[in-house]
């Protein structure tokens, strides 16, 4: 009757790690592994359960709650994020790069003391400033300071 209770806690609190993960890797796939830990978890406070049949059902419920709802939850996260405010945060601002951006290849810029990737379609070198003109997620679209002018 222990290990009955012990793999229910186990699983809650992988769930749980993977949910706070989720904040730490942004991506939206650790959460649904985490509804996959919780649903094991819930199954195995009803019922005693194999360790093979548990790991069965942990990849089988990630992996179908992903297929079925991450464009869904996805679309409804993105739908509530004001593009404005990251514009306004954004868009115009200066930054330094940390590392030297080819046209087509990601480098790294400072920005508000934060270390971004980030792209152009210029040539910038080391420790030149750059203009921030768009972003596509957490990538930064940048320009020289240079070209600008």
């Amino acid at each position: 009757m222990d290990n009955f209770y012990n793999a229910a806690v186990i699983w809650f609190i992988i769930g749980f790690a993977f949910f706070l993960l989720e904040f730490v890797i942004p991506g939206l796939i650790l959460f649904f592994f985490a509804i996959g830990a919780w649903s094991v978890g819930i199954l195995s406070l009803f019922m005693d359960v194999s360790i093979n049949t548990q790991l069965i059902i942990f990849l089988s419920a990630s992996v179908l709650t992903i297929l079925l709802f991450r464009k869904w939850v996805k679309r409804i996260l993105q739908a509530k994020q004001p593009s404005s405010e990251i514009e306004d945060e954004f868009l115009g601002k200066i930054g330094k790069a940390e590392t030297a951006i080819l046209p087509g290849e990601t480098g790294k810029v400072d920005f508000k003391g934060t270390s971004w990737n980030a792209r152009s379609e210029d040539v910038i070198q080391k420790g030149e400033n750059v203009t921030i003109v768009g972003n596509d997620s957490i990538l930064l679209i940048v320009k020289s300071t240079k070209t600008l002018l």
